[in-house]
């Protein structure tokens, strides 16, 4: 019909949450950029939120619904919607065997691998719907290159089928402030100057490594402070050189604010933290296992083996120790953010390619 969007979209919501969320608000507004008001499916919205004002809203009720069987019966209801509305090209970005354009932003065997845990009952629902979303979809869109490897590993998917996308940062958001600025926002924060400030951000601890960081941090002798954004820290013996900021809606004020950024994950399959800290000036500490350390340049990037023996060259205390000696030398912000990404992190370049993977799948392509 005249004026159709080229493709639709589902996921849990539409809303300020989890990285999954963030993406789906970025693409909206990528589309809006674009003048494409897509039909999105959702269990829930923010209607405050400018992004409601530009889809075509469509909310599965799941009253009643066990919590265990939600996603089971959302994914069932995305498929009776998609045919009885006649939807073009569907992007999932939750786990359905109705997407056309399946979105892996993560992989529930690769977690519990990583995680070193094993598959109870309710992991082995999960997998099975993350298999039919990967395996009925006509494309795949990876966030990272670890993501297209455990696509191809736990589920047997074929290389031809998956597109390497790596998500896409707003750049008016995330951006480098002049100095004075983030003089004033460190200020703000309470933090210290005679110290190198890292931040993690983090909503999960021990998948990112929290446990980790507190044991270096408790017991090094460089002058460093490491501050904790999102979830309560939920430990007794806090060292006296970490501090907790708390849930934080300004987290680029923050990224701003700090030296570096610190990501220790056990499993992160991108990391849009690493990517959104590059771009407000400010360098990250990161495990190779990390996704976004696969478009990490030096000096951006300081990476190191989360398995390195201790004293090692490419350890976390070796590069901690390299950070602060650039700190010292007061070289260690980044005058040209986007020059240390392997990637254009754009939201029209990404959005863009979104729209022409829909296009390829459009009766008669």
């Amino acid at each position: 019909m005249a004026g159709r969007a080229p493709l639709a979209i589902c996921n849990h919501g539409l809303r300020n949450s989890g990285g999954i969320e963030r993406y789906a608000l970025t693409v909206v507004r990528g589309l809006h950029a674009l003048g494409v008001r897509p039909v999105f499916i959702a269990k829930a919205f923010d209607a405050a939120l400018p992004e409601h004002a530009w889809v075509e809203p469509v909310r599965v009720r799941l009253t009643g619904v066990p919590g265990k069987l939600r996603d089971h019966v959302f994914d069932w209801r995305i498929g009776r919607l998609k045919r009885r509305l006649d939807l073009p090209p569907l992007l999932a970005m939750n786990q359905t065997a109705a997407a056309d354009i399946a979105v892996c932003g993560s992989t529930h065997p690769g977690f519990l691998a990583a995680m070193g845990q094993d598959a109870g009952w309710s992991d082995r629902w999960k997998i099975r719907l993350e298999h039919a979303h990967l395996t009925n979809a006509r494309v795949i869109v990876a966030h990272s290159q670890r993501m297209a490897d455990e696509v191809q590993r736990f589920h047997g998917v074929a290389p031809a089928k998956i597109r390497l996308l790596y998500p896409p940062i707003d750049g008016d958001r995330f951006s480098v402030v002049p100095e004075a600025e983030r003089r004033a926002l460190r200020a703000g924060l309470g933090l210290p100057d005679d110290r190198a400030v890292f931040l993690l951000a983090s909503t999960g601890h021990r998948r990112k490594g929290l446990d980790l960081l507190l044991e270096f941090f408790r017991h090094t002798g460089l002058p460093v402070t490491l501050v904790v954004a999102g979830r309560p820290l939920g430990v007794a013996d806090v060292p006296a050189n970490v501090r907790s900021l708390g849930y934080r809606s300004d987290i680029e004020n923050v990224y701003r604010a700090v030296d570096f950024t610190v990501m220790a994950s056990r499993y992160e399959p991108f990391g849009l933290v690493g990517v959104e800290s590059v771009l407000c000036g400010t360098p990250v500490v990161v495990a190779r296992g990390v996704g976004c350390a696969e478009v990490l340049r030096p000096p951006a990037g300081l990476a190191f083996d989360l398995d390195a023996a201790p004293g090692a060259a490419d350890g976390f205390a070796a590069v901690m120790a390299e950070a602060v000696a650039r700190w010292r030398a007061g070289t260690h912000r980044l005058a040209e953010p986007r020059a240390g990404l392997g990637y254009d992190p754009s939201v029209r370049v990404h959005v863009e390619a979104l729209l022409a993977l829909a296009a390829a799948l459009q009766p008669g392509r």
